[in-house]
């Protein structure tokens, strides 16, 4: 079937898609237009509500009862997939075009084993037998590198890692080897270095299965990993759409150009070289404004010609199959240097504030907790040892994969736990067996927290403005209402939110607008330590570099300590002062940014290093993908907690990696490592991020 079409796979052309409501239609996707060869990966890029997904929902002609396609036309191998009976279509999905969706929990049935959900596809699709299906089933989970596939295929969903099930949903979509495979954020809710082995392994089974991708992401340096094409979206609309090399080092649209200057990138700094976050807001679908989308937060927008009339895709000369949706892209200098907004001062870190020493959390489990039955006990060990002290003024950032105990850590030291072991001191204070009922009010308006899901902290039947009175009022700061109220209109003005929002509703707010009022929230007592818990990651790209802007200025005015957990590295760099790096309870790397990001690494910094995506096409990365999953604090490996997946385990002898708990190395300048290896074979490690000479 693959093989007897050699046209385009997927040809949306002039596509629009409106959702109706009892008030109004709502205009979701307008003139969109997008082509995929045989073979090829084109990326769908954008920020949410951009109409990515509502793309992709219209390809599996899947818009629900309220959706529908009001314009246009969606090809499928030359068919038409609009004209297609209900009986045309159940054949064509599944068998020829498979969707991986964002969160893979939501595409098993935990009540049916994993071998019997892959069957069922062949199965129904192809007509094949038992047998064959169970081979096939084998193949697939081999060809994702699951360990054991054989008992995997008899295991049930929650006994699967994330990472594991987000494989297994890929087995499920290659079963039936499709033509198409749309990937909706297939890695958002993955670490990276996981991440790193799914795109690795969906850029590997694409060549061998000749499969065509819609790649849907808001990650510019995913994209560049694994498609040839991309498309840039903005509400509703594509604006610009090319080659990876034309889009990313030829751009012809403002939007395009405001993205990649709001991320992050090797060489940007803080103080120096700020992010430049875009201005405005997103428009709503029934707001948008006349003419061009991005007029209103453009620095190219002119008056009377970009808000005339509806903007067509412009072809760019000398480049293959570039285009662009705007009047003005020959008339602007694409290469002129960014204005800078001035460079800040670099504050100094003041005394200690904060110290760490030998801090240890254990849990202990039921061996069976799972199942409910009391038993032997299990000790999670999910911290071991965390010594270090953070600065007034500092940034300390936090790095490490789900599991490795950053938010336990977070928790002792918010006194939503208590330390079993070590000491923490708040200038000079001991806190560490003090619970958050038992401390007193400037201890706990000292340590506050900024979390990462801006949803779930703000009480949604409360004003903005009342939940930052409650604050204040709990911390016992002002005089009288008056008072109070006053000090969160500041408060307000501070995060750069209106002091209009004062009376609004959580609801009325989007994600960005959300964080800002825990961030006020946090700032209400004058807090000097913050820990913010990945604070950006839920956010869109230009909100994450208002966000991070803002956090650096507050903590510049008011000598914060930020203590920044993340997984992100393209942001630690940006942000950080110092880095520690963890790994399973353990701190297994700490020392400055610059130190930690050059080498000689720890083996497990390395491997996160190359795993973060760069939106960047002259850096150049060593390619080193971890093997297995990571290991379990409840069953932690004996000797080195790392020694499982390090490829330079072989390099020291007598299998001391496996019998001991390596030591702490200080290096030049107070830079820390946890590992055997000798000081010489750290030496010879290279560098892992190289930025190409022009």
């Amino acid at each position: 079937m693959k093989d007897d079409y050699d046209g385009p796979i997927l040809e949306i052309d002039n596509l629009s898609i409106s959702f109706f409501t009892r008030l109004r239609e709502i205009p979701a996707v307008m003139d969109f237009s997008v082509t995929v060869m045989p073979g090829e990966a084109v990326g769908l890029v954008g920020e949410s509500g951009c109409g990515k997904s509502t793309v992709a929902l219209g390809v599996m002609q899947d818009l629900g009862k309220n959706g529908r396609i009001v314009g246009g036309s969606i090809k499928f191998k030359g068919r038409d997939l609009g004209a297609m009976t209900r009986e045309e279509l159940r054949d064509i999905r599944g068998s020829e075009i498979a969707m991986i969706y964002q969160e893979p929990m939501a595409s098993l049935n935990p009540a049916m084993k994993i071998g019997k959900q892959l069957m069922e596809v062949p199965i129904v699709h192809k007509g094949v037998s038992k047998e064959e299906a169970y081979e096939r089933a084998l193949q697939v989970v081999t060809d994702v590198k699951l360990p054991d596939p054989k008992r995997m295929l008899d295991s049930y969903p929650h006994q699967l890692s994330g990472g594991q099930q987000q494989r297994i949903v890929i087995a499920m979509a290659l079963m039936a080897e499709p033509s198409l495979l749309i990937l909706d954020e297939p890695t958002t809710a993955l670490d990276v270095t996981v991440e790193a082995a799914v795109v690795e392994l969906v850029k590997e089974l694409g060549k061998k299965y000749g499969t065509s991708m819609l790649f849907i992401s808001h990650n510019l340096g995913l994209v560049l990993e694994t498609c040839d094409r991309l498309c840039v979206m903005y509400s509703g609309e594509a604006v610009e759409t090319g080659s990876i090399e034309a889009v990313f080092d030829h751009m012809q649209h403002p939007y395009t150009q405001a993205l990649f200057r709001s991320i992050p990138l090797p060489g940007a700094d803080k103080n120096a070289r700020p992010l430049v976050a875009i201005p405005g807001n997103f428009p709503l679908p029934h707001e948008r404004p006349p003419g061009c989308n991005f007029g209103p937060r453009c620095d190219y927008f002119v008056e009377g010609r970009c808000n005339a009339d509806a903007i067509p895709m412009a072809e760019v000369p000398d480049k293959d199959r570039h285009e662009t949706r705007c009047l003005r892209y020959e008339e602007i200098d694409w290469d002129a240097p960014m204005q800078h907004a001035g460079q800040a001062e670099k504050p100094e870190p003041g005394r200690v504030v904060l110290k760490m020493d030998n801090l240890r959390k254990y849990y202990e489990v039921a061996a069976n907790a799972l199942f409910g039955s009391s038993g032997e006990k299990k000790v999670v060990k999910a911290n071991e040892t965390l010594s270090f002290e953070a600065r007034e003024s500092e940034t300390l950032a936090i790095v490490g994969e789900s599991g490795c105990g950053k938010s336990t850590f977070a928790k002792v030291l918010m006194g939503l736990e208590t330390a079993t072991d070590g000491q923490i001191l708040l200038d000079n204070r001991e806190i560490q067996d003090v619970p958050i009922e038992a401390r007193d009010t400037d201890t706990i308006s000292d340590v506050q927290m900024v979390f990462q899901n801006p949803f779930d902290t703000l009480n949604p039947s409360m004003t903005v403005g009342r939940q930052i009175i409650r604050a204040l009022e709990v911390f016992d700061i002002g005089d009288s209402d008056e008072d109070r109220r006053e000090r969160m209109l500041k408060l307000l003005d501070l995060v750069k939110l209106p002091r209009a929002f004062a009376d609004r509703m959580p609801r009325q707010l989007s994600g960005g607008q959300k964080q800002r009022v825990g961030i006020a929230r946090a700032f209400a007592g004058d807090a000097r330590i913050v820990v913010a818990d990945e604070p950006v990651s839920a956010l869109d790209v230009s909100v994450q570099a208002a966000v991070t802007d803002l956090l650096m200025e507050i903590q510049r005015e008011h000598k914060t300590t930020l203590l920044f957990i993340s997984h992100d590295l393209s942001i630690v760099r940006y942000l950080s002062d110092r880095v520690m790096v963890m790994y399973l309870g353990h701190v297994v790397e700490l020392g400055t940014t610059d130190q930690v990001f050059a080498p000689p690494y720890h083996p497990y910094t390395e491997a996160l290093l190359s795993a973060v995506p760069i939106a960047d096409t002259s850096v150049e990365k060593q390619h080193i993908v971890l093997e297995g999953d990571i290991p379990s604090a409840m069953n932690p490996p004996s000797g080195c907690p790392f020694q499982t997946r390090c490829r330079w385990k072989s390099k020291v002898p007598g299998g001391l990696c496996e019998a001991e708990v390596p030591p702490v190395k200080t290096l030049s300048h107070g830079h820390q490592i946890k590992c055997h290896l000798s000081d010489a074979q750290l030496e010879e490690m290279e560098p892992v991020i190289k930025i190409a000479a022009e």
